[in-house]
């Protein structure tokens, strides 16, 4: 019998293991998100390197296409808008990391209330990725 209570399944996304290659060989982000859009991996890795570099607009950019096809890829997996995204699956880092890359540039360019939305959305998804992501 189902625990009623016990809230949504965990959502874990598939892997991509060619577009998940390419970035672990040294292919340049940007070529790895043309190549495979979908990748939210690829968006999260622009997102981290333009904010290191100061471009805090750019990384905002970046961070936003990532967490947006990181959503459709969620919803076509059974996400229905909330629940547990789990750190654990590696396939899911991607997208909690574009979560936390948006958060960071827009604290950084001002938007506060997007900065905290999406830092508690990081949080209510995946504690061990949130204390990965904002400790680490």
């Amino acid at each position: 019998m189902d625990n009623l209570l016990a809230g949504p399944p965990p959502t874990h996304l598939p892997d991509l293991p060619e577009a998940r290659e390419a970035l672990e060989s040294g292919a340049k982000a940007s070529d790895v998100a043309a190549r495979f859009p979908a990748f939210p991996a690829a968006w999260a890795t622009l997102a981290e390197e333009y904010f290191a570099q100061g471009h805090a607009v750019t990384s905002y950019a970046f961070a936003r296409t990532g967490y947006h096809r990181g959503l459709d890829h969620l919803r076509r997996n059974g996400w229905k808008g909330h629940g547990p995204i789990p750190w654990e699956h590696e396939p899911n880092r991607g997208f909690l990391r574009c979560l936390f890359a948006l958060s960071r540039a827009a604290q950084s360019i001002g938007e506060k209330d997007e900065a905290e939305r999406c830092l508690q959305f990081l949080k209510d998804s995946t504690e061990t990725g949130y204390d990965a992501l904002t400790k680490g």
